[in-house]
Order: structure tokens, then C-alpha cells, then sequence
């Protein structure tokens, strides 16, 4: 089982997050043209090795967190908020 070290909450098993999708994706801007959005919204890459991905803590403090991972072995190399206006040093925990 993958265990996801959350910033607030600590060590936790993986059923306790929902996988949020790709963070190396970046939304077009809003007067892009439809093959961009079409591209944005339904083309994704299915990478093997390292990846940076979205993943919601929704059993627990409810965070977003980007880690970077091995979706080959599911190592874990880092995990940080996906918002810079959360600061690690300032928030309070969730659920133990």
C-alpha cells in the first residue's frame, strides 16, 4: 500500500486521499483556441518513472498536495502543498 507522508496530519495510508490527476498539465488561457482546450481537457500523457501529480488529502485535513513520484515503484521523492498560501509552519492538523 502507498503511504503519503501529509505535511498536517503525518503518515497516512493512500485510501485516505483521492488522486487528483497530472500537476505538469497547465490550463490554456480563456481566449485559447478550441484544439488547445480539447488538448487541455481530454489529451494526457501516461508517463513511466518520476511524475508530479495532484492528490486531495480527503480523509484528513482536506489539503491539496503535489508529490513527485515513481508511478513505475511509487516511491515518493517530495510532497508540498499545491498552494504556496499554505504555509507548513502555520497550519493546524487534521484528524488522527
Amino acid at each position: 500500500m502507498l503511504r503519503i507522508e501529509c505535511p498536517w496530519c503525518g503518515l497516512r495510508n493512500e485510501d485516505e486521499f483521492s488522486y487528483g490527476g497530472d500537476a505538469t498539465v497547465e490550463r490554456p488561457a480563456d481566449d485559447a483556441s478550441q484544439d488547445a482546450w480539447y488538448d487541455y481537457v481530454y489529451t494526457r500523457d501516461n508517463p513511466a518513472g518520476r511524475h508530479r501529480e495532484y492528490w486531495h488529502h480527503i480523509n484528513g485535513c482536506r489539503a491539496w498536495l503535489v508529490l513527485e513520484r515513481n508511478t513505475l515503484t511509487h516511491e515518493i521523492f517530495s510532497i508540498v502543498p499545491a498552494s504556496p498560501n499554505l504555509p507548513i509552519s502555520q497550519q493546524g492538523g487534521g484528524s488522527e
